[in-house]
C-alpha cells in the first residue's frame, strides 16, 4: 500500500500542474495595464479520474500497524484532495478544496504578517542578479558537494522552459529560464531548495516507507518552515524575504475574503512591494482558482521556532518529508528500528554558525526580529 500511494503521488506533479506556463508573458501585459488576468496551464500528465479510481482501490483501512496505518490514511486523503483539485482547476471548487488541504489564515498568523508589513520598511535591492544559467551552475556545484559524501544520490538541477521561477519537483530543482536571483539571496535559496527539499527527498526515498520520500500528508508546511530556517541558518533572511512571506499571508487572506486579483496586487504595491514582485505573489495565490498554500511558509516557520523554543530538535525532521504534527509517529517508527538514519544532513545544519543562528532565532517571539539583512 505504501508503494501504491508513492507511485500515485509521483504520477502527477501537483504544483507544476496548478502553476501557469505563461506567467511571464501575462505579467508584462498586466504591468502595462492592470486587469484580471487569465492564465494557461499545462495538460495534467495523468487522468485524475483514472488515478482517483486506482487510489480508491488502496485499502489503507486494513493496515494492521496503528502508526503506519495512521500515516498512510492521512496520505490517502491528501491524494484524494489533490486529484479533486486537478479535476476542478479554474473553478470555485478548487478554492474550497485548497482550504481543506492547506487551511486558511488564522487570526494570529494574519496579525503577525500585518505587523511585519506595517513595521518593516521596504528596502529596494540595488545589487546584482544571477541569471538562470548562473544560478544553475551554483546549484549544480552544491549538488556536487553532496555527491562527495554519497555519489549515488539521485538529484539534479535543470532549466525547464515550462517552469516559472525556481522550485523543487520530486528529485529535481527546476529553474525557469527567465529567473533572476539577487546575489545576496542566492545561497539562502540554495539552502532552501537543495539543502532542505532535495536533502529530505533523498533521505525519505531511502526509507522502507516510500511515502517519506514523496511526502506524508501535510508535509509542505513543515518543509517550507524548515527551508526558511535554512535561510536563517545561512544568515540571509532579508527584509525583502520576510516581507514577501508576510505579503503571501495577507494576500491569501484577502483572496479568501473575496478580493480580486487587481485589488490584492494593488494592496501589495501600496504597502511598498515592487510591482513585479507583487504580481508574482498575487499570481501564486490566485493560480488555478485560488491556492492557499502560500500561507504555510510563515505558519510553518513560526511553528518550528516554537518547537525549538520548547527544547525540540530538528534531527528527526531530516528522516524524510512529513508534518511536524506527525513527528511523534515518525519518531516512534525510528525508535522501533523501522527507519534508517539519514543519508545526508544539510550543510546548513552541520555548520556551527548556522546552529547558533537557529538557537538565537528560537528565542524570538517577533517575526520582524528574525531579519538578518537589508533587501
Amino acid at each position: 500500500m505504501d508503494h501504491q500511494l508513492s507511485q500515485l503521488g509521483t504520477s502527477f506533479r501537483f504544483i507544476l500542474d496548478v502553476t501557469p506556463v505563461d506567467a511571464d508573458d501575462v505579467r508584462v501585459a498586466f504591468l502595462e495595464r492592470p486587469h484580471e488576468p487569465e492564465f494557461t496551464y499545462r495538460e495534467v500528465g495523468v487522468d485524475p479520474e483514472v488515478a482517483a479510481k486506482m487510489l480508491a482501490d488502496v485499502d489503507v483501512a486494513s493496515v494492521e500497524d496503528n502508526t503506519v496505518g495512521a500515516l498512510l490514511r492521512g496520505k490517502h486523503r491528501e491524494l484524494e484532495l489533490q486529484l479533486a483539485m486537478l479535476r476542478s482547476r479554474g473553478t470555485s471548487d478548487f478554492h474550497a478544496l485548497s482550504l481543506e488541504l492547506y487551511g486558511g489564515v488564522a487570526p494570529n498568523l494574519l496579525t503577525a504578517a500585518r505587523s511585519v508589513i506595517e513595521r518593516v520598511d521596504p528596502e529596494p535591492y540595488r545589487g546584482e542578479h544571477l541569471d538562470a544559467e548562473e544560478f544553475l551552475a551554483m546549484a549544480e556545484a552544491e549538488i556536487d558537494r553532496y555527491r562527495q559524501s554519497n555519489p549515488d544520490i539521485d538529484i539534479h538541477a535543470e532549466i525547464r522552459h515550462d517552469s516559472t521561477g525556481i522550485m523543487v519537483s520530486d528529485n529535481v530543482l527546476l529553474v525557469g529560464p527567465e529567473s533572476k536571483v539577487a546575489t545576496g539571496r542566492a545561497n539562502a535559496l540554495i539552502q532552501h531548495e537543495i539543502g532542505t527539499h532535495l536533502v529530505t527527498q533523498v533521505n525519505g526515498s531511502h526509507q522502507p516507507l516510500n511515502v517519506l520520500g514523496t511526502g506524508l500528508a501535510g508535509y509542505d508546511e513543515t518543509q517550507e518552515g524548515l527551508a526558511v530556517l535554512a535561510e536563517i541558518a545561512a544568515g540571509a533572511l532579508t527584509t525583502g524575504r520576510m516581507r514577501q512571506l508576510a505579503g503571501r499571508v495577507v494576500t491569501v487572506h484577502s483572496m479568501v475574503e473575496g478580493a480580486s486579483f487587481v485589488e490584492c496586487w494593488q494592496d501589495l504595491v501600496d504597502a511598498g512591494f515592487p510591482r513585479r514582485g507583487a504580481f508574482t505573489t498575487t499570481m501564486r495565490v490566485f493560480r488555478a482558482g485560488g491556492l492557499t498554500k502560500d500561507a504555510i511558509y510563515l505558519r510553518g516557520l513560526l511553528d518550528l521556532l516554537e518547537h525549538l523554543s520548547r527544547g525540540g530538535s530538528l534531527d528527526a525532521l531530516f528522516l524524510g518529508k512529513f508534518a511536524l504534527e506527525d513527528l511523534p509517529l515518525v519518531e516512534e517508527l525510528n525508535n522501533r528500528g523501522v527507519l534508517h538514519e539519514p543519508v545526508l544532513l544539510p550543510h546548513w545544519y552541520e555548520n556551527e554558525e548556522g546552529r547558533q543562528r537557529l538557537a538565537e532565532a528560537a528565542t524570538q517571539t517577533d517575526p520582524a526580529q528574525l531579519i538578518q539583512g537589508a533587501a
